[in-house]
């Protein structure tokens, strides 16, 4: 039976050349991803913006018209209503009421009779202070820079100081697309996305280490192997087993995405793109990011066999 293989046994492909390409490629997404995160923000759940969330079922057919009609002579400030995963199912998201847990409780009450003869089913109500919301944002943005830097320390430790600067620009970059990706596309950003871009930095790290550490051995045994050479050689060693990693876990990832719902659908979108963002990256960036810094690799020659060196002693 014959195997199927996504690459060669011994793929030879010249990444080096490209790496420009990818250095350019990866500039524009950081600046793109910055400007619409300038421009639009992020669309912040509840919680982190604090205030109330119905998640629910309907009779028949959900007529979000109407209900947000019914819901906008209420009083009660910013009222959005969306389809929530089908046609019976609804998001209902209303601003935080002026006043202390009674008046958010309150708010909730009137809601749920306005809609009863719509409303077969209350599945979820959740109520957020803006207490909570901005000690949310602040844990969440400590969490992703503890993780960022705690990587840091870790490859500093397990190589050299260059491949840890190389290891962090490619991090950076995947953290920074992915919230560019929600701010382009206006996806809810909340706690689940913060899971999804912790989860994605330590996919991206790694594939890093994976690559990184192909590099060291092979630094280590042509030691006067010319840098561009070592890394390209070190990258097809290791592309069996990134391609085949990314492929199985893209399949996982969008069996979530078709099936789980409405629920998780921005967490499983953001590991998708993170996926293939990190794949990227420790290819086309943490690598070739070396080859501009060139570590102490020793003073022993042994050559590798058909470089140029031993080309030219032949």
């Amino acid at each position: 039976m014959r195997l199927l293989k996504l690459i060669p046994e011994t793929p030879s492909f010249n990444f080096a050349s490209k790496r420009i390409a990818a250095f350019v490629f990866s500039a524009f997404l950081i600046v793109a991803s910055i400007g619409s995160f300038a421009v639009n923000g992020l669309n912040l759940g509840i919680d982190f913006l604090g205030g109330i969330l119905i998640e629910a079922e309907t009779n028949g057919p959900a007529d979000v018209t109407s209900m947000r009609r019914q819901l906008g002579g209420l009083g009660l400030g910013d009222v959005s209503i969306q389809e929530f995963g089908d046609d019976n199912t609804v998001l209902i998201k209303v601003q935080r009421q002026e006043g202390n847990a009674e008046a958010q409780q309150a708010a909730v009450t009137l809601v749920k009779e306005t809609l009863a003869t719509q409303v077969a089913e209350y599945r979820r109500t959740e109520l957020v202070g803006p207490t909570v919301g901005a000690e949310l944002q602040e844990a969440a943005l400590w969490a992703v820079l503890s993780a960022v830097g705690a990587i840091l320390i870790y490859i500093w430790f397990r190589f050299e100081w260059q491949f840890g600067v190389g290891a962090v620009i490619a991090l950076s970059h995947d953290v920074i697309t992915t919230i560019g990706l929600f701010s382009l596309l206006g996806l809810e950003f909340n706690l689940a996305t913060v899971a999804a871009i912790l989860t994605i930095a330590g996919y991206s790290i790694n594939d890093t280490v994976v690559v990184y550490d192909r590099i060291r051995e092979n630094m280590r045994k042509f030691k006067v192997m010319d840098f561009i050479e070592l890394y390209n050689l070190s990258i097809n060693q290791t592309l069996s087993r990134t391609v085949m990693t990314s492929v199985t876990t893209l399949i996982a990832l969008l069996a979530l995405f078709v099936f789980g719902g409405e629920v998780i659908r921005g967490f499983s979108i953001a590991l998708i793109w993170g996926v293939i963002i990190g794949t990227y990256s420790s290819i086309a960036l943490a690598g070739p990011i070396l080859t501009y810094m060139e570590p102490n690799r020793g003073t022993d020659e042994e050559e590798y066999p058909g470089s140029k060196k031993d080309d030219a002693s032949a």
